[in-house]
């Protein structure tokens, strides 16, 4: 999980720019599932955004290191459907589920893909991929507005 994270994160950064620096981010996830994994990505941008923000102000870095928001989502085919953020009860008896890890600029990071009790089809992969775009994007609106 925790190269998982960092991968991710680091996706969103420019590191030249960021200089010879190291910013460790903590994320506690205590209950291993996608759910859990992709609020600590999105929640992991969060904390990153604070702390560049925090050396931007002092001076120590002077051109924004952060190139693209990073967000990620759980999505999966719960009784037949696709659902977007899927809650403990439907991730335990959905027949497909999968974490979708994005940039604000909707380029993919990662896909992680599971046919827990049935198999999919292209088009529910797709079905899934804009549910998840659409989250990604919420999500990313709403750590640009809670980190302005």
């Amino acid at each position: 999980i925790q190269c998982l994270i960092g991968r991710s994160l680091r996706a969103g950064v420019d590191r030249v720019a960021l200089g010879e620096r190291q910013i460790t981010i903590d994320c506690d996830v205590l209950q291993a599932d996608g759910g859990t994994r992709c609020a600590s990505i999105t929640g992991g941008w969060i904390a990153l955004r604070l702390a560049v923000n925090k050396l931007m102000k002092a001076g120590d870095v002077v051109s924004d290191p952060l190139v693209d928001p990073v967000a990620a989502v759980s999505c999966g085919i719960y009784a037949g459907q696709p659902v977007l953020d899927l809650d403990y009860p439907e991730d335990s008896e959905a027949g497909v589920d999968g974490n979708f890890i994005m940039t604000g600029s909707k380029k993919l990071i990662e896909v992680q893909m599971s046919a827990e009790g049935s198999l999919f089809s292209r088009r529910q992969l797709n079905e899934l991929m804009d549910l998840a775009e659409k989250g990604v994007g919420e999500l990313v609106d709403a750590a640009k507005a809670a980190t302005a």
